[in-house]
């Protein structure tokens, strides 16, 4: 398939000599099939700038320039991918912008113009620090609109879980406390190159104008993290750390000293964070 006027992206590879990197994280998506169905599982991107992050050869890249991104900025860590992504920008004038850094260091609100879009197969080594980075800035709503980002399938049913499923924990309450989030997308192994030991799966969130429930963002950022660092403890053990009268906590908005973490849902974990700041 071709939905631009450049080589394949196994060409440009050869030509290039990109060899995915272990240690970058890195696992090229090529077929621009697939790349361009994740351009458009980001939505309309006709007023939107796009963020992406790790493009490699420039798969995804093409994908949303193709669908029609007002602009994207592509930050790439690694130097080899640069001359590809500048073959890119010559055949879509003004619309990418591509930065050779770390994106764990670089404000990408000093490139882009708002509405933002996120969208990216995320490196496997800082893909969810980068997620909940998003998911927790200082000011909610967050200076994008959504994000469209490729996890190992594992870390996508993490993002996604219910109460009482074992992948359920903190990634799913930090985001389903502030988007909608769901799994949109599965991939083998065999659609990279090289294949990753697993699947993946592209998952869709979309920023809600304001959290699902009212709670301080740092209370129950660190009641979250108390209740999910000894997942086989009671709660009434696990978060004793957070407050020594926590059984009193627990039994005022209703959760049972003795649950653990993976039983309790969001709402009651935010009525929890809400009565340890009343005292």
């Amino acid at each position: 398939m071709s939905i631009d006027d450049l080589p394949p992206l196994r060409e440009v590879i050869a030509t290039h000599d990109l060899a995915a990197k272990k240690s970058l994280g890195q696992n090229f998506l090529l077929d621009l099939n697939l790349t361009a169905k994740i351009a458009r599982l980001a939505g309309d991107l006709s007023g939107s700038d796009v963020l992406e992050i790790g493009p490699g050869p420039g798969g995804l890249t093409r994908g949303l320039l193709a669908e029609g991104a007002r602009r994207v900025l592509a930050i790439e860590k690694d130097p080899r991918c640069m001359a590809a992504l500048a073959d890119i920008a010559a055949v879509y004038p003004g619309q990418l912008h591509a930065i050779n850094g770390d994106a764990l260091n670089v404000n990408p609100r000093d490139h882009l113009t708002p509405p933002i879009k996120i969208a990216a197969n995320l490196p496997y080594n800082v893909g969810t620090e980068l997620l909940v980075r998003w998911l927790t800035p200082p000011e909610w709503p967050p200076f994008w609109t959504s994000l469209t980002l490729m996890f190992q399938l594992e870390v996508a049913k993490r993002i996604v879980a219910a109460p009482g499923n074992k992948a359920y924990g903190r990634l799913a309450l930090l985001a389903q406390w502030r988007t909608d989030a769901r799994i949109v997308m599965e991939l083998p192994p065999e659609a990279f190159s090289p294949p990753p030991k697993v699947n993946s799966a592209v998952v869709h969130l979309t920023a809600l104008p304001a959290p699902r429930f009212p709670a301080n963002p740092g209370t129950l950022n660190k009641v979250v993290a108390a209740a999910f660092n000894q997942r086989r403890k009671m709660l009434r053990s696990a978060l004793k750390s957070v407050s020594p009268d926590i059984e009193d906590h627990l039994n005022t908005v209703g959760i049972k000293p003795t649950e653990r973490g993976e039983q309790v849902e969001l709402e009651a974990f935010c009525a929890l964070a809400r009565s340890l700041d009343a005292g």
